[in-house]
């Protein structure tokens, strides 16, 4: 027995974009943008709105989002009604837009609604319509329903979320994706490959999830370096798609370790949540190795899993050596250790505590000592 939820309509491809103000007029006149640090990028959607006659109003997502930031964009945006909320940027700038369109029609504070540090209390009302058009190929954000939220004040990240928060279309156009900084790329496209892989070995795995893990590991895998290194058409669109895999496998799945840490190591030094996670991968892996049982079903899992990062990172023949060279490639590409992202070993027992609860971690295939948890963050220095 599952569950499985999504959006009500994915359009996928190359040109899919072009149609977003046609489709937010679907909903009505009123319409609210979001979009990240640079405006200029949103142009051309703002101007399609207006061409199709909408009133539109824009919100900017100038970094990744936190407590104070949404109170202040509620501070001006729940005096307007809107019709339709479309997020057009990365992952950050998507959950941003996600948890205004949750949080605007609500009357109670932001802290209220949130996870851990907050009252967790369920949304009492449904959110605005949203349309979500990412802008990278990592995240999954458009089809997820949580919108992870930083709060300074408890140096964490914890999630608003509601099943009612996946958006209600999803436009995933490689063509808006291409251009960024490779470590940009880079962190984005560990992230997509981290985001089929946990919820393959996760606790709460489903028919469903594990058609989607099994189908985007190999293609994820496969796009990686070429994603990465040359930023080909192909590449660009094989890994949208792994991304968006990624995100429908962890809303109906759940995550694990890798996710465990990285929203207490967010929180706690504001590193980019892609680079944590390409960092801790490999670690979580070896620990899931460490703890499996031969001829296991988790086993059989991750021995899919390494088969298929022998095929494609391996400079030997002797197997599982792929996890080790998917490591020393990701470094070669510029990815940075957990200590260069600012974690000490001063803060593992700190971050290993957190961790330890944290949401993500419920679907870990393993229970994780606290002796357990340092050792993965020791391995990923």
């Amino acid at each position: 027995m599952f569950s499985f939820f999504s959006p009500q309509a994915l359009y996928f491809g190359r040109g899919q974009a072009a149609q977003a103000a046609a489709l937010a007029a679907g909903f009505g006149h009123r319409v609210l943008i979001v979009h990240g640090s640079n405006p200029a990028r949103a142009a051309w959607l703002i101007e399609s709105c207006i061409d199709t006659g909408l009133d539109v109003q824009t919100q900017g997502c100038p970094e990744e989002p936190s407590l104070p930031a949404i109170e202040g964009a509620l501070a001006c945006l729940k005096q307007q009604s809107f019709d339709v909320v479309v997020g057009l940027g990365g992952g950050s700038v998507i959950d941003f837009a996600k948890a205004l369109a949750a949080l605007i029609p609500c009357d109670g504070t932001p802290l209220d609604y949130l996870e851990g540090v907050g009252g967790g209390q369920p949304l009492p009302c449904a959110p605005i319509p949203m349309i979500a058009v990412p802008t990278t190929a990592g995240t999954g954000a458009e089809v997820t329903k949580n919108a992870v939220i930083a709060v300074p004040t408890h140096n964490v990240k914890v999630s608003l979320r509601d099943p009612r928060m996946i958006p209600d279309i999803a436009i995933v156009d490689a063509a808006l994706m291409e251009g960024a900084p490779r470590r940009v790329i880079l962190a984005a496209a560990l992230d997509a490959i981290t985001q089929v892989i946990e919820p393959y070995v996760s606790s709460k795995s489903n028919p469903m999830t594990d058609a989607l893990c099994r189908a985007a590991i190999p293609v994820g895998l496969s796009a990686l370096r070429d994603v990465v290194e040359n930023g080909t058409p192909k590449a660009w669109d094989d890994m949208a798609w792994v991304s968006t895999c990624g995100g429908l496998a962890l809303a109906n799945a759940g995550l694990g370790a890798v996710h465990g840490f990285a929203g207490v190591i967010g929180g706690l030094t504001g590193a980019p949540h892609g680079e944590i996670c390409g960092a801790l991968l490999p670690a979580v892996l070896a620990s899931h190795l460490r703890k499996a049982r031969p001829g296991s079903e988790t086993y059989r899992r991750l021995d899919f899993i390494l088969t298929e990062l022998d095929h494609q990172f391996a400079t030997t023949s002797a197997p599982g050596s792929g996890l080790k060279a998917l490591d020393a490639w990701s470094r070669q590409m510029g990815l940075r250790s957990l200590g260069a992202l600012g974690v000490g070993e001063a803060l593992h027992a700190q971050i290993a505590k957190a961790a330890g609860t944290a949401s993500s971690m419920k679907a870990n295939p393993f229970a994780l000592s606290q002796a357990e948890l340092i050792e993965i963050l020791s391995d990923a220095q």
